[in-house]
């Protein structure tokens, strides 16, 4: 299933007690259309390519869910439709207005939402003009009072790409690995289009840590501000502690644009590579290192 929501009023993705989430919503949703307490099936539970904070919106997230064969044929009831058709259309009949299902498909075989992923891309949206603050977007665009030198945060940010350990950009979890791809981190102000004005970064990395997007969007405010210079990202990569001066920012500038996956053939073998241990010996070497 491919999923839109606007983040605003979710406490993030993942299913928490008491609080308002998108997986809580969807999977609710999806219990109800699929009937599974009145068929006596568990309830579903989705696999999501990418968790999402609280406040950071999506356009592109993919999930799948396993769904018993009987309560799958049953979707359609006596329509003619088929079951993928049917379930994306009683979806919008029961989700909430801030999360949209686009698409609904059978999943082929070996495919799994999160394993399987080769690269997620995200956007992140910046104002820095005053005739362009729109309080329509106030909840998907960051604004900063201070002009931004867009050339300076574009150097700054190809200094870090590569398979790095990217400890200094992320939240630490126990047990958790933080060595990640970074395969493209731009910077630039659209002259056409939706964005224009706006100064906007598309970040794309093979999987994120928790926070990495948001601290790699704050290193570079800090070199657009003026208020550190262009290798000071890059230092703090290889230093491999989070530095006070490197905020992490607001979550509401944050979009899931994109979950990109390989050919069919090669999903079940995606899987095992995202699976295997990442080794600190399996990194690029940067230049600073050993300067």
């Amino acid at each position: 299933m491919d999923l839109a929501y606007d983040g605003t009023d979710f406490a993030g993705w993942a299913r928490q007690p008491g609080l308002r989430t998108v997986q809580g919503v969807v999977e609710d949703g999806l219990a109800l259309v699929l009937r599974a307490e009145h068929r006596g099936d568990p309830p579903p539970r989705v696999t999501v390519a990418g968790r999402t904070d609280a406040g950071v919106h999506a356009r592109g997230q993919v999930l799948h869910v396993d769904v018993p064969a009987g309560a799958w044929a049953a979707v359609p009831g006596r329509s003619d439709r088929t079951p993928a058709q049917s379930l994306l259309t009683r979806l919008g009949g029961v989700l909430p207005d801030d999360v949209v299902a686009t698409a609904v498909r059978e999943a082929p075989g070996g495919f799994d939402a999160r394993f399987s992923a080769v690269a997620r891309r995200y956007a992140y949206r910046v104002c820095d003009d005053p005739a362009l603050r729109d309080p329509l977007r106030r909840h998907h665009v960051l604004w900063t009072r201070r002009p931004l030198d867009v050339d300076a945060m574009h150097a700054a940010a190809q200094q870090v790409l590569g398979r790095h350990d990217f400890a200094a950009y992320c939240k630490p979890r126990p047990g958790a690995t933080t060595i990640r791809t970074l395969d493209e981190l731009t910077w630039e102000r659209p002259s056409s289009g939706p964005d224009a004005g706006l100064v906007v970064a598309t970040v794309r990395a093979d999987a994120f840590c928790h926070s990495m997007v948001r601290a790699l969007v704050g290193a570079s405010l800090a070199v657009g501000e003026g208020r550190r210079p262009v290798g000071w990202p890059a230092e703090l990569l290889v230093g491999g502690r989070r530095d006070p001066g490197g905020a992490v920012v607001a979550a509401r500038g944050l979009t899931l644009e994109e979950v990109v996956y390989p050919p069919d053939d090669e999903l079940a073998a995606r899987q095992l590579r995202t699976r295997a241990p990442r080794s600190a010996d399996d990194v690029d070497r940067h230049p600073l290192r050993g300067a």
